[in-house]
């Protein structure tokens, strides 16, 4: 997710970059990472409990993972309170260098894209169920004796969501709907948890084969190493975290420490009962899309399909906009530097062909993805680069140019240049004029 939030970097980084002081609070933060890492990559993690090989071998996947994932979040955070930048790409370009800060822009806009295809293919999958409980409502018939038309093909109804609904609320320059539906990936998540859970209690026979397919060899480490992708993509907040970063009024090393830590243990808890509990009900039999597992006349598998729907709905369009502004940006710095001036109507027509062209390919690649499971393994290996790769080479290049003890003596409550970045007087050696850090308001104030 979803899932980012992601529906916050925007605002966040937009309210980063003014100069008012931060205002956000620890229980803000947490809450803001949690919208950004649940959501539904939450779908996918009772099939990843089933791929692992079992309970215990996925959970101790998991536990390994998040010592990485909390490290990442460290590491991210310290990065930006020594470039001074509010966004990952920012600190990235600042702390690695230009090319590094490239590649990280390519990757963070392909990474959007594939996200987008993969909201849109657990659109897909939600509109046939959806279809079909509503089918068996009205007749009265099975699912069996539905007729098959192509104005009753769920990639026909996606086609006319994304024409009517999801078009129309992405070509505006900014979406303010994210102010009143950011929390809705979050509330189908929990939701789905709860729901998953109270069904497993109500089964009156628990029939299901939960034996794994490989139980040594070579086979199971595949099996087991397989399903990292799936733990990526649902706990990715890294690209979200920066921003969040910023905007917090306490940005000591120790208390973002502990920022992270809750966000990724409660996530830990919400993914973790899923899966135990959705592979328990269905076994080695789960889908990669845990919702598609159960009878589409379910009422509280129809809320949840109708809870992740409308969340995806409306967060595709703040995807887009985040990837759309990679892509856009690029092409007016570069009419700006062929004509000296873009207009208006240049950067309208962009935006709206840029649009029209994303929603697009990514409507085609979903129309015709066999499994979920397919782009979330893609989504995952990308998320390697911002959970381990890119925050390892922010940790070396700081190490490089930073004086590391102080920062260690700063988690003890001792003076460090960390503090000095934030409280002490700064000389432009181009101008001599003496400015403070960002935080002397904050420090001036408290």
């Amino acid at each position: 997710m979803e899932e980012l939030a992601r529906e916050s970097i925007s605002l966040l980084a937009r309210s980063a970059s003014h100069a008012d002081p931060p205002r956000l609070g620890s229980f803000g933060a947490v809450f803001i990472m949690l919208k950004s890492a649940l959501g539904a990559g939450l779908l996918n993690f009772p099939w990843a409990f089933q791929r692992a090989g079992g309970v215990s071998t996925a959970i101790g996947v998991e536990l390994v993972s998040l010592v990485f994932l909390i490290s990442g979040l460290v590491v991210l955070g310290y990065a930006s309170s020594v470039s001074r930048q509010s966004t990952y790409q920012d600190v990235v370009r600042e702390v690695c260098g230009r090319a590094a800060g490239q590649l990280c822009e390519v990757c963070f806009c392909f990474n959007l894209f594939v996200i987008s295809v993969a909201f849109l293919v657990v659109v897909q999958d939600q509109l046939e169920k959806l279809c079909i409980s509503l089918y068996e409502t009205v007749t009265g018939s099975g699912e069996a004796e539905m007729p098959r038309h192509w104005y009753t093909d769920q990639r026909f109804a996606l086609f006319i969501m994304c024409l009517f609904i999801i078009l129309p609320l992405s070509i505006p320059k900014e979406i303010g709907i994210q102010k009143y539906t950011s929390v809705l990936g979050t509330l189908a998540a929990t939701y789905l948890c709860v729901a998953v859970i109270v069904k497993y209690y109500l089964m009156d026979i628990h029939t299901s084969t939960t034996t794994p397919e490989h139980i040594q060899g070579l086979s199971s480490w595949v099996s087991m190493f397989s399903v990292v992708p799936t733990i990526c993509f649902g706990f990715q907040c890294h690209e979200a975290c920066i921003a969040i970063y910023s905007s917090m009024q306490n940005q000591k090393l120790l208390h973002w420490v502990l920022i992270s830590g809750l966000s990724m243990l409660f996530c830990l808890l919400v993914y973790t009962l899923t899966g135990v509990y959705g592979f328990l009900t269905f076994g080695q039999d789960v889908a990669s899309d845990i919702l598609m597992s159960y009878p589409g006349n379910d009422v509280a598998m129809i809320i949840s399909r109708l809870l992740f729907g409308i969340s995806i709905v409306t967060i595709y369009p703040i995807i887009l906009l985040l990837g759309r502004s990679v892509v856009l940006n690029l092409m007016l710095r570069v009419q700006r530097h062929r004509r000296g001036v873009v207009t208006h109507w240049f950067e309208s027509r962009c935006r709206v062909l840029l649009t029209v062209a994303w929603i697009t390919f990514t409507l085609l690649i979903a129309m015709f993805v066999p499994d979920m499971a397919d782009v979330i393994s893609v989504i995952g290996g990308i998320s390697a680069f911002f959970i381990f790769i890119f925050p390892g080479l922010c940790l070396v290049s700081t190490m490089q140019t930073e004086d590391v003890s102080p920062r260690v003596r700063h988690l003890k409550g001792e003076p460090s240049i960390l503090h000095d970045l934030h409280y002490k007087p700064q000389e432009n050696l181009g101008t001599g004029e003496r400015r403070f850090g960002p935080m002397c308001v904050l420090a001036a104030s408290s």
